[in-house]
């Protein structure tokens, strides 16, 4: 009679570790598909500013911001870039410099 209590101990053990690991292979998967999806959001959002930041306002031509990125000016005179998550980042006139050809 002790055999059956051991082997349905044996099974409840194995049941709860395929769950274990199922669950953690799935959050795994999932925190990888969130991952991805921020950074195809995030392209699409940078894309979408760059572009009507482009018919909108002017780009200020022979210059580029800290790291190389097109400035551009607004109605206000200011000058700002866009950076990889969409958002516009506006600029000192200490962090704007010549373009190099």
């Amino acid at each position: 009679m002790k055999a059956p209590k051991k082997i349905s101990a044996f099974l409840f053990a194995a049941a709860l570790g395929t769950t274990v690991s199922l669950a953690a292979g799935s959050s795994y998967a999932q925190n990888k598909f969130d991952s991805t999806m921020k950074k195809i959001g995030n392209k699409t959002a940078s894309i979408a500013v760059k572009g009507a930041s482009t018919v909108a306002d002017k780009v200020y031509k022979g210059k580029v911001g800290p790291h190389g990125e097109t400035v551009y000016i607004n109605r206000k005179d200011q000058k700002y870039i866009v950076n990889e998550k969409g958002k516009k980042v506006y600029l000192k006139a200490s962090q704007i410099h010549d373009k190099k050809d």
